[in-house]
């Protein structure tokens, strides 16, 4: 090869050095660009050639940092609503604790003075105040689940728009290769940055096929993205309760597939499903127990008094109903309605209840632990957790249902006495007599809830729970910000473009050309002076 070939081939291997560091230089500050380094050897034919361009992409690193990216992604989404629930509860200017202290306050003030109007009033204005309340916490609990619903269907619709993004990631990169023969980086930083913000929505695993394709699938193994096909995922309502959006998979046959909720672990998806399942229902199941208890147990109390006009107490309090919900996959047509028989005895809890064609098996939502079922065949009736259960219609082998007996209970609660005359504070037509209002009152420190809580025990324990969770996520959260930390650091060390390394690079790579013009120019000198000694 000629001194002037030598030479061109250097110039063009500094060229393509330049623009590589150009490339990093530029993108810097682009998401998920992976920095490039050229790779020269020595020709077979003298010279200088560039074997490659090379992408500083580590897969095992990659995967690492999507892992830890996702579970940071679930914990940072679960703080963000728990935090909700904890600054709600533990407001002390807007919690329940002093409305329920001002009601049985205003019981004590009647049993000093029965006949008073204005003990009266205060009874009935402090005992709606605290109805208020309750139900003010309940609606916003239960804003809170249909936040849950859009954001995991706004999720959904994410991963689903960027799995067709990677598939066609996939066909276009084939293509490329096919065409040049040479990677396409620019097309394979994108594909990366796309698992990588995948990651963040759901737990993904990546398998890299042959061809260089992603196949990629959900925590549970279900496939995402196979080469240019994608499965999608789609948000559905649950077939155990309607009213919580599930995650289902549409498989290749075109079944639907719904999802439990402990397939999610990992991502913003899994956050926000943990978020319901272990925090937002037990809120809602604490609330609506002390609501359901707080009600039924006055009112049998205040049914045993007598009003200023010698009649029998009435109802002080309604209180929302127990739900249920046959699954939606069932093939007979049983269905069960819930009714309260000893509010004392309810837990803060839902339950799964299933039939094998024999017996009724229940399960605790909480801790997944079986309860013991009396079933009563005469009356068709299932007893259990201070609740009876009728059922109806005719269930079948595998039929299952969900009941949630103090999901809503704080709903409907609402002072029914409206007229002071019709507060029961006495056991006889004595107007003097304040032997019903003192019953009512020491109610305050009974441990009704649950057998074991009085009413300001049982919100203070609520309280505890949601701040105790709070602190945990919090303390999760923050060691898993220094993984993350940490692996960004590893992945940045390999893959990262440090501009004084390349301003260096360019400094060198344009000496580097220039000496290779250099070259061409001795060449050229060499060239005239033969040419001059021929003349």
């Amino acid at each position: 090869m000629s001194i002037f070939n030598i030479g061109v081939s250097g110039l063009n291997a500094a060229q393509s050095a330049l623009n590589a560091t150009s490339n990093n230089i530029s993108n810097v500050y682009t998401p998920g660009y992976n920095r490039e380094l050229i790779i020269l050897n020595e020709s077979t034919t003298g010279g200088v050639k560039v074997t490659d361009i090379q992408r500083q992409f580590n897969a095992f690193i990659s995967d690492r940092l999507n892992n830890a990216s996702g579970s940071l992604a679930s914990l940072s989404t679960y703080k963000n609503q728990i935090n909700q629930i904890d600054n709600l509860l533990a407001d002390p200017d807007a919690g329940l604790a002093p409305l329920i202290q001002k009601f049985f306050g205003s019981l004590g003030d009647l049993a000093g003075a029965p006949a008073e109007p204005a003990a009266r009033e205060g009874v009935l204005g402090n005992a709606s105040s605290m109805a208020a309340q309750f139900r003010s916490f309940d609606g916003y609990l239960h804003d809170m689940q249909r936040s849950v619903n859009g954001q995991l269907s706004t999720e959904i619709a994410r991963v689903n728009n960027m799995a067709e993004q990677i598939a066609a990631l996939n066909k276009e990169i084939a293509m490329s290769q096919a065409a040049t023969g040479k990677p396409p980086n620019a097309l394979l930083n994108q594909r990366d940055h796309l698992v990588s913000e995948l990651s963040q929505s759901v737990e993904v695993k990546v398998n890299v096929q042959d061809g260089g394709a992603y196949n990629v699938s959900i925590g549970n193994g279900q496939p995402l993205v196979a080469g240019d096909k994608t499965f999608k995922l789609e948000a559905i309502g649950s077939a155990a309760d309607p009213e919580r959006i599930a995650v289902a998979y549409r498989d290749s046959s075109g079944n639907l597939i719904e999802f439990g909720e402990n397939t999610f672990r990992s991502g913003n998806i899994g956050g926000l499903i943990n978020f319901r399942k272990e925090s937002l229902d037990k809120a809602q199941a604490q609330l609506g127990q002390i609501a359901l208890t707080m009600a039924q147990t006055f009112n049998e109390q205040h049914r045993q008094g007598v009003d200023l006009n010698g009649e029998a107490g009435v109802d002080f309090f309604s209180v929302g109903g127990p739900l249920s919900f046959s699954n939606a996959n069932n093939n007979g047509d049983g269905n069960m309605t819930v009714t309260v028989t000893d509010a004392k005895e309810l837990l803060a809890t839902g339950y799964d209840v299933s039939f094998n064609g024999n017996e009724y098996f229940a399960v605790r939502r909480d801790n997944g632990e079986r309860v013991d079922v009396s079933f009563d065949a005469d009356q068709n009736t299932l007893s259990f957790g201070g609740m009876a259960v009728a059922i109806t219609g005719t269930p079948e082998a595998g039929d299952r249902f969900r009941l949630n007996p103090v999901q809503r209970g704080a709903q409907g609660l609402q002072v029914l006495v409206n007229d002071i005359s019709k507060i029961a504070a006495a056991q006889s037509n004595d107007d003097g007599d304040n032997r019903n209002a003192l019953a009512l009152q020491g109610m305050q420190s009974m441990r009704l809830v649950g057998n074991n809580a009085s009413f300001s025990q049982a919100y203070g324990a609520m309280v505890s729970d949601s701040g105790n969770r709070a602190a945990v996520v919090n303390a999760n959260l923050a060691a898993q910000q220094g993984l993350t930390d940490q692996l960004k650091a590893m992945q940045q060390s390999e893959s990262g473009v440090n501009l004084d390394e390349e301003a260096a690079n360019l400094i060198k790579y344009q000496q580097f050309y220039q000496a290779n013009a250099k070259v061409i120019e001795a060449g050229m000198t060499i060239l005239e002076t033969i040419l001059q000694l021929r003349r």
